[in-house]
């Protein structure tokens, strides 16, 4: 019965979707594409949709899990070049790092609405031997369609939050469900054929939304540990750094979401750090031109990456990171940066890959999507929680203050971003033991 009642609310929303479609493409126009991959239809005549071989499927909504499935999915296409891999995403930003990582290397679609009837054409026309959803990703009838046509799903990467589990919790009584009933999220959880969490924290809340019914589930660690950056980062860093300015000390607030970058552009103002060039990369894209006029509002003179052909004028005070793909790159060139989702209470966003770079990372105090990450980096002295705006501007000061001290915090960085690997192996064999018993 609650999945009953979830799949009639989903019906019941379906009717919006379109409207949103067409809201988010007045932004973003790549949300008008593909919209019958939406509803579950797919063409053997599209290069992406056509299935020639057995098929392992990855589903990683945007842009951080893309990025993050990377090693795993690399690793699957050595180990088994007999098997299609398929990704599927929720966003174009999304669908646009997975082309720019693997180009024709693997299959890649939307993944449906969650309707009984979408489910079931995708997995017709896929027919994958195995699935897996990275981090948060629970989608009731997806998750019942395989288990049905016992297809192995596994949660891979597995993260859940305090307020997640609490929404979910919320979710189960809303259908009249419960934590020691016949409920959704625990019938939910039970058809998963194992789960990979990041944490024993995340294990715990995961056991503990599936009340009694113990769960397939192990800790693995967190897959973006092992994500490396691209081989051309450092030589494109080096490029932007030349026009940024060797000797012009570069901050980067990396990933930021609305309503933060006035909050970061009055952390500048009051540090008021002499020549400091600063960068700033909103997390969506759809919200380059928002930032833009922010920046025209208040009287900053910037210039675009898009633009960016030629040194910096000294009278520049901002670069707005309008391109996709260059965050490695972004780190690269900077001597410091702020992670963004931070400031504002939406849980931050990953800052594996500045310490990856080897960069000192400042973070707010808003970090329940990374919390694991983020308390061993501030325990491994790789970066600092500022609590507000001013706090970050007094952060500034201090790290461009003292060249040692950058030193020493990006050396930690290095180390911090290398201290929990493996993830990537772990999940694989997990992986290997389902395929198996497929053969």
């Amino acid at each position: 019965m609650p999945r009953l009642l979830y799949s009639l609310l989903i019906y019941l929303l379906l009717p919006f979707a379109p409207l949103r479609l067409l809201w988010r493409g007045l932004r973003q126009r790549e949300y008008l594409s593909h919209w019958a991959e939406r509803m579950g239809f797919f063409s053997q005549a599209n290069s992406n949709q056509r299935v020639t071989r057995p098929v392992i499927w990855m589903h990683c909504v945007s842009v951080g899990e893309t990025r993050g499935a990377a090693p795993l999915i690399k690793e699957l296409q050595s180990r088994y070049p007999q098997y299609q891999i398929l990704i599927t995403h929720a966003t174009p930003t999304g669908r646009e790092a997975g082309e720019q990582l693997f180009g024709d290397q693997v299959l890649r679609c939307y993944l449906p609405y969650d309707t009984p009837g979408a489910v079931a054409r995708f997995l017709k026309h896929y027919r994958p031997v195995l699935g897996m959803l990275m981090e948060t990703e629970l989608w009731f009838n997806l998750i019942a369609g395989c288990k049905a046509r016992n297809i192995p799903i596994l949660l891979v990467n597995a993260r859940l939050s305090e307020k997640s589990a609490r929404g979910y919790a919320k979710l189960d009584k809303l259908l009249g469900g419960g934590l020691a009933s016949n409920g959704l999220v625990k019938n939910g959880l039970a058809q998963l054929s194992a789960i990979a969490a990041q944490t024993a924290q995340d294990a715990e809340r995961l056991q503990a939304l599936s009340a009694a019914q113990p769960l397939n589930i192990s800790v693995m660690g967190n897959l973006k540990f092992d994500v490396t950056p691209p081989a051309a980062a450092a030589e494109l860093g080096e490029t932007l750094r030349a026009y940024f300015g060797r000797r012009r000390p570069v901050f980067l607030a990396a990933s930021t979401r609305d309503g933060e970058e006035a909050m970061i552009l009055d952390a500048v103002q009051a540090a008021a750090i002499p020549q400091l060039l600063t960068v700033i990369v909103p997390r969506h894209p759809q919200r380059f031109e928002e930032v833009g006029n922010l920046l025209n509002r208040r009287g900053t003179h910037f210039l675009r990456r898009s633009k960016l052909s030629e040194a910096v004028p000294a009278s520049v005070e901002v670069v707005l990171g309008d391109s996709m793909g260059e965050m490695f790159a972004y780190y690269a060139a900077c001597d410091a940066a702020f992670i963004g989702g931070s400031l504002q209470p939406l849980g931050g966003q990953n800052l594996i890959e500045a310490s990856a770079m080897g960069k000192p990372v400042l973070i707010g105090p808003h970090t329940f999507n990374f919390a694991a990450a983020t308390e061993l980096a501030l325990e491994a002295k790789a970066a600092w929680r500022v609590r507000d705006p001013a706090d970050l501007g007094r952060a500034l000061q201090r790290l461009f203050g003292d060249p040692e001290l950058r030193q020493s915090m990006g050396w930690k960085a290095l180390e911090f971003s290398t201290s929990a690997g493996g993830a990537t192996q772990r999940i694989a064999d997990l992986v290997s033991l389902y395929l198996s018993q497929k053969t």
